[in-house]
C-alpha cells in the first residue's frame, strides 16, 4: 500500500504527467469511505473531498476524447460501428486493465471498511479512480495533455489490437459466439443470472453469472462471473470467460 504524497510521483511517472497541483491527484485517489471517516473525526463535520466529482468529470472527458479519435480515425464507419467501438473502449471491462497496469490499487486512500473488504482490488473502485485521475489531469493541465494520456494509455493500444486482427469495425458479440458454439456441439444454451447489483442509481455495477450446463438435467459444469456498468456488458464478459474455458479444455490450458 502506498499512501504518502511523495510516493504519488510513481503514479505521475506512469501517467507521464507531473501535477502542478498535487492536491488534485490526492483527491483523485481518495475514496468516499476515507473522506467520510475523516469528516467524522473533524470538529463540526467539516467536509473532506473524495474522488466522486472528479470521476464524473473524467468519465465525460474520456468519452469526448475517445469519440473524437474514433470519428477522426474511422470516417468510413457507420454511427452504429463507432458507438459499439466507443462503448468497448470506455467500458469497465476494458478500463480495469488500464487501472491494473497503472497499479492504481496501491495508491487508493480507503476507509477501514473498504480496506478490510479488499477495496484495492475491486474493479469498480479501480475504474472510478482511473476516471477521477483523468478528471484531475484535465483540471491540472487542460484538454491537450489529458487527451495525450487517454490516447496513449486507453485508446491506441486497443485500437492497434483490433486493426491487427481486422476487427476494428465490429466488437465481438461473445454471447452470440457462445450460443453458436454450443448449438454446433449439441449442448444446451447457458443461463445468465444477476447475482449482485451495487452502486448509486446513476453508476450501478451489475454482477452476472454465466452458467455452462452439462445436459438437459441442468447440472452446471462451469460458472463464470463478470461485472459491468450494464447487465448486457456483464453478460458479454461472462460469455467471453465461458468461451475461454471451452478453449482451455481443447488446448489443455487454463482459462484466463
Amino acid at each position: 500500500m502506498i499512501t504518502q504524497s511523495s510516493e504519488l510521483s510513481f503514479l505521475e511517472q506512469s501517467l507521464g504527467h507531473q501535477f502542478s497541483s498535487l492536491k488534485l491527484l490526492q483527491q483523485a485517489v481518495t475514496h468516499s469511505s476515507q473522506a467520510r471517516e475523516l469528516e467524522a473525526q473533524r470538529a463540526g463535520g467539516e467536509r473532506a473531498e473524495d474522488n466522486e466529482q472528479l470521476e464524473f468529470l473524467g468519465d465525460a472527458v474520456l468519452s469526448l476524447v475517445t469519440t473524437e479519435e474514433l470519428f477522426r480515425r474511422f470516417p468510413q464507419f457507420s454511427e452504429g460501428q463507432l458507438s459499439k467501438l466507443r462503448a468497448h473502449l470506455v467500458s469497465k471491462n476494458h478500463l480495469i486493465h488500464i487501472a491494473e497496469r497503472l497499479e492504481l490499487g496501491k495508491y487508493l486512500r480507503l476507509g477501514r471498511g473498504e480496506e478490510k473488504s479488499g477495496g484495492r482490488t475491486k474493479a469498480a473502485l479501480l475504474v472510478d479512480a482511473l476516471e477521477a485521475v483523468l478528471g484531475a489531469v484535465y483540471l491540472d493541465a487542460g484538454l491537450e495533455i489529458v487527451r495525450s494520456i487517454i490516447l496513449k494509455q486507453v485508446v491506441w493500444p486497443e485500437l492497434q489490437h483490433f486493426v491487427s486482427l481486422g476487427t476494428a469495425g465490429k466488437v465481438t458479440d461473445y454471447k452470440s459466439a457462445l450460443q453458436e458454439r454450443l448449438q454446433a456441439g449439441g449442448r444446451p444454451q447457458p443461463s445468465y443470472a444477476l447475482v449482485k447489483e451495487s452502486g448509486p442509481e446513476h453508476r450501478k455495477t451489475f454482477t452476472i453469472e454465466a452458467r455452462l450446463l452439462t445436459g438437459s438435467n441442468g447440472e452446471v459444469e462451469y460458472t463464470a462471473k463478470a461485472e459491468g456498468s450494464t447487465k448486457k456488458n456483464a453478460e458479454q464478459d461472462a460469455a467471453r470467460k465461458v468461451l475461454e474455458y471451452l478453449d482451455s479444455r481443447v488446448t489443455g490450458g487454463e482459462p484466463a
